[in-house]
Order: structure tokens, then C-alpha cells, then sequence
């Protein structure tokens, strides 16, 4: 039993905890769609990393990682509005990763568990890459924190005061493209943003600083993660939906107590 859960755990922990100062940034920007987007082209990862016999980990990322970068240059533009950009890449990648999916009759591939997680086949192995991807991105967020921080406050202020606008937010969007990559073993493609999103916006009720809310926010996650693995193995319920279910109540009862006490 702790083989199976104990690995699980720690992965989901070190998700929800990279997962709340970068959500944090999703919020203040309102960068939700692009998350989407993100976690929807994955899956695109996941089929070329098939058709190429690669990580699958290493195509998610890579496969993520063109899309920010082609969202970086295309945003740019002004030919078609950013959030119908968004909407074409971000369906246009899943329904490609499907139909490559679907094509692919050698390989057979757990649909469910890509689209929603499936943690508890999570093992010591994906434990030690994970932790790895997680160090990186926390030091490489630590040295971004005050420029990032900002261009959330204001993008126009922060080109005025010198901050390299464009490689700061191009390098947040391939940190997000990593979290992607580590939210595919846990929740799933479908469901990753909502780790991002859902820990931030009860962290916003809780914090008076921005460090304070990243903070909060990686505490909300983290004991999402724990009380929807206890949901899961005691009910026999999907780790990874599981997991969004607890976050949600979690904001449900921060907000409800938020809103009682400024009353």
C-alpha cells in the first residue's frame, strides 16, 4: 500500500506546491484560457512522443513549449482577436492529438487517464523527474518573481522601467508548459488548469501580499491533493477529478467564510 500511495502522494504535493505561485500569476493576469490551451495541445504531445518513440514527458513539454512560443508571436498580431486564437490552438491540438491517438493501432493508450489522470500509477521513478522539473522551475521562478510580478501590475510601467517584457512572460509560459507536463500524470489534460486556477482564487481571500497568496495558494493545493487521494482511496473515485472536487469545495468554504467575515 505505500508503494503505491506514498509516490503518488509526494508527486501530487509537488505539484500543487509549484502549482500555486504560477496560478497566482494566471489569476492576476487572467491567463486562464491560455492555460487551457496548454493543457489541451498535451495531449498532441503525448501522441508525438509515441510516433517518435520519446519521453512522453519530454513531448509534452516540447510540444507545449511551441505552442507558447507561437502564442508569444502570434498575440502580436492583429488579424484575428487573442481570445479566438486561443480557442483554434487549443482544440485544433487535442483534436489532432486524438486523431494521431486513434491512428496509432500498435499503441494502446489509457484515453481516460490522459484526459483525467491517473496518479496512482504513479511511481518512484516519475517521483525523481518530477522532482527535478519542480527545482527548476521554482529557482527559475524565483529569479523572474519581481519582473513577472510587475508586468502583472502593470505591463505598460514595467517596458518603462526596462523589464524585458516579452522574454520574462515567454519564459513564464514554458514554466507553465513544464506544470503541464508534471498535471498530465495527476489530473489529467482536462483538468490541469483547474490546479492552477482554483488554489490561487482561494489563496486571493486568504493573502494581503502577493508572496503571501503563493504561499497559500501551494497550502490549498497541497491539502487538495491529500484529502482527494484519502477521497479516492476510500470511495474508489478518480485520483485526479477527486483532487479538483476538494480544491473546489476548499474555495467554496474559503469564499463563504471570506465574505461572512467582511460582513
Amino acid at each position: 500500500m505505500i508503494e503505491l500511495v506514498l509516490p503518488a502522494l509526494l508527486v501530487g504535493l509537488l505539484l500543487a506546491a509549484i502549482a500555486g505561485p504560477l496560478g497566482c500569476f494566471v489569476v492576476w493576469s487572467r491567463m486562464a484560457y491560455f492555460g487551457d490551451t496548454l493543457a489541451h495541445s498535451a495531449l498532441l504531445g503525448i501522441a508525438l512522443g509515441f510516433l517518435f518513440d520519446l519521453n512522453l514527458s519530454i513531448g509534452v513539454i516540447a510540444v507545449s513549449s511551441c505552442i507558447a512560443l507561437a502564442l508569444t508571436v502570434l498575440q502580436g498580431q492583429r488579424f484575428i482577436a487573442s481570445d479566438t486564437l486561443l480557442g483554434i490552438m487549443a482544440h485544433g491540438t487535442l483534436a489532432l492529438g486524438l486523431v494521431l491517438v486513434s491512428l496509432m493501432e500498435t499503441v494502446r493508450l489509457d484515453l481516460l487517464g490522459l484526459l483525467f489522470g491517473d496518479l496512482l500509477a504513479t511511481g518512484f521513478n516519475d517521483l525523481y523527474w518530477v522532482l527535478g522539473l519542480v527545482l527548476v522551475i521554482g529557482v527559475t521562478l524565483y529569479f523572474i518573481w519581481t519582473p513577472l510580478l510587475n508586468i502583472a501590475v502593470n505591463q505598460e510601467l514595467a517596458q518603462a522601467e526596462s523589464v524585458p517584457v516579452g522574454r520574462v512572460r515567454l519564459l513564464f509560459m514554458l514554466l507553465l508548459a513544464s506544470v503541464v507536463a508534471i498535471g498530465m500524470k495527476v489530473v489529467g489534460a482536462l483538468l490541469i488548469t483547474a490546479m492552477l486556477i482554483i488554489p490561487a482564487a482561494a489563496a486571493r481571500k486568504l493573502a494581503n501580499t502577493p508572496e503571501q497568496m503563493a504561499l497559500m495558494a501551494s497550502l490549498v493545493g497541497m491539502a487538495a491533493v491529500a484529502a482527494g487521494l484519502a477521497l479516492s482511496w476510500q470511495a474508489d473515485t478518480p485520483a485526479g477529478p477527486s483532487i479538483v472536487l476538494c480544491a473546489s469545495l476548499a474555495f467554496l468554504i474559503i469564499f463563504s467564510f471570506a465574505r461572512r467575515k467582511d460582513a
